[in-house]
């Protein structure tokens, strides 16, 4: 973690990918905003029954940057319901009015820290794409929505919007995971957007 870094990037594999390469989500945004970014995302992680690293919030319970970026869910998801009957499961990480839950609770936490929070919701990947494993994530999206508008200090990024299925060059082997250029487009994305967040707080 470089030491006073004001951005922190936390979560799953979605976040940890091609970091041996030295091309992660946080490598990339340090690159293009200039300044150290911290970096405690790690693969297979999820926002509950999670322990240690593998526990998103435990990867940032000891943080409080002037912002945090992060995703998670998945592994919740896939491992427990495996695509179908997965509304326990989402009532779970958040209601659907977005008021409670585990990523309310994880994000109530971090701001009453003072942390700001820009959740990166998924994009949806090729190996995916045109089953049933898309409804609920498109649910769950909608719910952390509800819950984003209640908080001018919580910015979701949908990184569909940078991560189109069809492109098969910006996603890893496993047609899953960003490839190195995927991992800098969803960098350059949560840059853009973190910058436009400091600019309307008159930030640098």
């Amino acid at each position: 973690m470089p030491p006073g870094a004001r951005i922190v990037v936390a979560g799953d594999s979605v976040m940890a990918w091609n970091r041996n390469s030295g091309g992660s989500v946080a490598d990339n945004m340090s690159a293009f905003l200039r300044e150290p970014v911290g970096d405690v995302a790690t693969s297979l992680a999820r926002v509950t029954k999670g322990v240690g690293p593998l526990s998103i919030p435990s990867q940032v319970a000891r943080l409080s940057p002037e912002w945090i970026v992060l995703d998670g869910g998945a592994n919740d998801l896939r491992e427990d319901c495996g695509c179908t009957r997965c509304e326990a499961v989402l009532d779970v990480l958040v209601s659907e009015d977005g008021r409670t839950g585990a990523v309310p609770d994880l994000i109530a936490g971090l701001r009453g820290k003072g942390s700001k929070v820009i959740w990166a919701d998924y994009y949806t990947a090729p190996r995916y794409a045109g089953t049933i494993c898309v409804g609920p994530y498109l649910e769950y999206e909608a719910r952390l929505s509800r819950m984003a508008a209640r908080d001018a200090g919580v910015v979701l990024v949908d990184l569909a919007n940078v991560m189109p299925s069809s492109d098969l060059s910006l996603f890893a082997w496993d047609k899953i995971h960003p490839s190195p250029t995927g991992s800098a487009r969803i960098a350059r994305l949560l840059a853009d957007t973190l910058r436009a967040e400091r600019a309307k707080d008159g930030g640098g």
